[in-house]
């Protein structure tokens, strides 16, 4: 049977018959592709991906929505049947108007299904707002990149229980004003659990324990590709940084003794035609 298409409905139903959602974040074409063939049903084009892995910046914060929107066509014209949630980079809904305004060019001019924001309580007017425009939306809560500096860096959200009742808040905030879906990104189990247990609306956990609705992974965490950082929570299935260092090491090995291109790889002229060329008088 040929795979439909993931929509929130689906993602709705799978929440409720306690099937467990598969989401990964990744930001190119060729991944995109892979992903939607093995069965992903949810593809976050993250401004995390795309700005510390794809485009190498120390932050989330430079990333811009041009840049976002780039990388979500390439993934949108990848992947045909996953989901796809376009993250809506820093400053880019600092007001109603902003959000409205750029959450629609996510839906336009990039053709992702849904659009996700950062924040709690503090962003549910924006929620609100774009979930009334018609615009699917997704909250983010737990770590935020974008604000991380101002919370004290990269660290586990919700260790304390009145940090963790903070995060279950936000998160009840964000389904009252629309949101479609929640993120919990780097959060204790208990505290990912807990908003997992009290929504209606599915919730995704990167690297927030084993009892969200969904699971999610950066494509560089699964592919073994992650440039030196290994984080607790993730998992590798291959190890394509050695694999790729080696075939490139054997690349630049075989150029330089001149053992490629051999004679399999050249394309030759017809004998005549290089016959004719060689009768010419060049200049």
């Amino acid at each position: 049977m040929e795979r439909k298409k993931v929509t929130i409905r689906d993602l709705l139903e799978m929440k409720k018959a306690g099937k467990r959602i598969v989401a990964i974040s990744l930001y190119d074409y060729p991944t995109a592709f892979f992903a939607d063939k093995a069965g992903v049903d949810v593809i976050l084009v993250g401004d995390g991906s795309v700005g510390m892995t794809a485009l190498g910046y120390s932050s989330t914060v430079p990333v811009t929505m041009d840049e976002m929107i780039t990388f979500c066509r390439a993934v949108v014209r990848g992947a045909k049947h996953s989901l796809i949630l376009g993250d809506m980079p820093f400053m880019s809904y600092n007001t109603i108007e902003e959000a409205l305004r750029n959450a629609g060019r996510f839906m336009k001019e990039a053709g992702v299904d849904a659009v996700k924001l950062e924040g709690g309580k503090e962003v549910s007017d924006k929620v609100k707002a774009i979930s009334e425009a018609g615009i699917p939306v997704t909250g983010h809560i737990g770590l935020t990149p974008q604000s991380a500096s101002l919370s004290g860096g990269y660290k586990v959200q919700g260790r304390s229980a009145q940090t963790a009742r903070k995060i279950l808040e936000d998160a009840i905030a964000l389904e009252q004003s629309g949101a479609l879906a929640i993120v919990i990104e780097f959060s204790t189990a208990e505290a990912a659990q807990l908003v997992s247990r009290k929504l209606t609306i599915p919730v995704f956990g990167w690297g927030s324990g084993s009892h969200c609705d969904g699971i999610g992974l950066n494509i560089s965490d699964i592919l073994g590709l992650s440039l030196g950082l290994d984080p607790k929570f993730a998992k590798k299935y291959a190890n394509l940084h050695d694999s790729i260092l080696n075939a490139l090491e054997s690349y630049r090995i075989e150029v330089q003794a001149k053992q490629f291109p051999e004679e399999i790889h050249s394309v030759h002229m017809d004998k005549s035609e290089h016959e004719d060329l060689l009768r010419m008088r060049l200049t």
